[in-house]
């Protein structure tokens, strides 16, 4: 009887890990990075080269040579900025019942108008790069704003209209982006020096990397993703509005409302993301030939993080830390596909999470007969 019971508690203390979703984030990262291990080893080439790698990226220790340099902390974090500001537009859109998968759209968009604000805007330092970026947020807000209001009042599939906004925002960047005086098929003339993101003391800690202030914008946006989910009204309102429409349109909620609201707030931190890689990252603006693929590589960040602030900040560093260490290990006869195979694998297994709650319920149950089976026959 008394091990049946601590079998019991044993099992149900193990279920209640394996079905808290943070758990479940972990553990199918740690699987995604034994697959890649295996498959490295299937190709016969040292695992091993790919640790290094990342280690590297994350701390710019190189272990083969005994050598340090910061610029790979640097360009781990710039690559992740944009990540984990798609991933929130994501992650604020499904945390309130709706699947945005128009972040590149977005994301598009506010690259576009922070590249205008920088060509065009008053070259007033210190002012005219805040501009340009207040006015991408904007940009994505509004963008984002268009699916919120095809779905609360025409009910209109989000998934559809983002699908569809994503196409219409890439080819109106091509068309305007090239009208810009003197640009040419690629690209457009230099920003001014007051339009890009300073870099202020990072360019000296981290070795002329390109990281800049656009750090604190999207640590920022963390923070207000968290409080207005968490410690808001608003928040409230949004969450309910998710959960059931029609419950909260009975409670008072203004469901409209808070569907636009939530779109645009969404498109708010893609646009967001869009204005600190034009700005920080290049020093002219881009004639698209293709998508960035920011906003969909978000959807997988906002999985993996459970679309909550500091989740979706930690799956963010992570991805940007595989694509980050993609050269190096290169260098070390690894091919760089492994880091997207691992990324896949990674989104495979945290959509199969309703898989494994249904095999912890499975379990559970049978433990539980068991166990009561086991009572009975004692009883008897």
């Amino acid at each position: 009887m008394r091990t049946a019971k601590a079998r019991s508690g044993g099992s149900r203390l193990l279920d209640s890990i394996l079905a808290a979703p943070r758990t479940v984030s972990i553990f199918v990262v740690v699987l995604g990075f034994a697959c890649g291990t295996i498959l490295i080893l299937a190709v016969g080439r040292d695992p091993g080269g790919m640790y290094a790698a990342l280690v590297q990226t994350l701390t710019g220790f190189d272990l083969t040579r005994g050598t340090w340099n910061a610029r790979y902390i640097g360009e781990w974090l710039t690559a992740s900025l944009p990540l984990i500001l798609c991933g929130m537009s994501m992650g604020f859109a499904a945390r309130t019942g709706l699947f945005n998968i128009g972040a590149e759209g977005q994301y598009i968009v506010g690259l576009t108008i922070a590249q205008a604000v920088a060509l065009f805007g008053p070259q007033i330092q210190g002012l005219h790069w805040i501009l340009a970026v207040i006015a991408a947020g904007l940009g994505g807000a509004a963008w984002g704003g268009i699916v919120g209001w095809l779905k609360a009042r025409y009910a209109v599939s989000e998934v559809v209209a983002t699908i569809m906004l994503n196409y219409i925002a890439f080819f109106l960047s091509r068309y305007f982006t090239r009208l810009i005086p003197d640009a040419n098929t690629y690209q457009t003339p230099s920003f001014p020096a007051t339009a890009r993101i300073p870099t202020g003391v990072f360019d000296s800690l981290t070795n002329g990397s390109r990281l800049n202030a656009g750090i604190f914008v999207a640590l920022l946006c963390v923070l207000a993703y968290w409080f207005i989910i968490e410690r808001t009204r608003l928040g409230f309102s949004l969450r309910a509005t998710g959960l059931n429409k029609e419950a909260a349109r009975y409670g008072g909620i203004r469901v409209t409302r808070a569907v636009i609201i939530s779109m645009g707030i969404a498109g708010a931190f893609a646009g967001l993301a869009g204005a600190i890689v034009s700005l920080g990252s290049f020093s002219y603006g881009r004639v698209l030939g293709g998508y960035d693929n920011y906003g969909f590589n978000g959807i997988a960040v906002a999985l993996v993080g459970n679309s909550t602030a500091g989740g979706t900040l930690v799956s963010g560093l992570l991805f940007g830390m595989l694509a980050s260490a993609q050269p190096l290990m290169q260098s070390r006869q690894i091919p760089k596909e492994v880091t997207w195979i691992i990324s896949g694998l990674v989104v495979v297994f945290i959509s199969l999470r309703t898989g494994f709650q249904m095999l912890i319920d499975w379990r559970s149950k049978r433990m539980t007969e068991r166990d009561e089976a086991a009572r009975e026959g004692g009883e008897g």
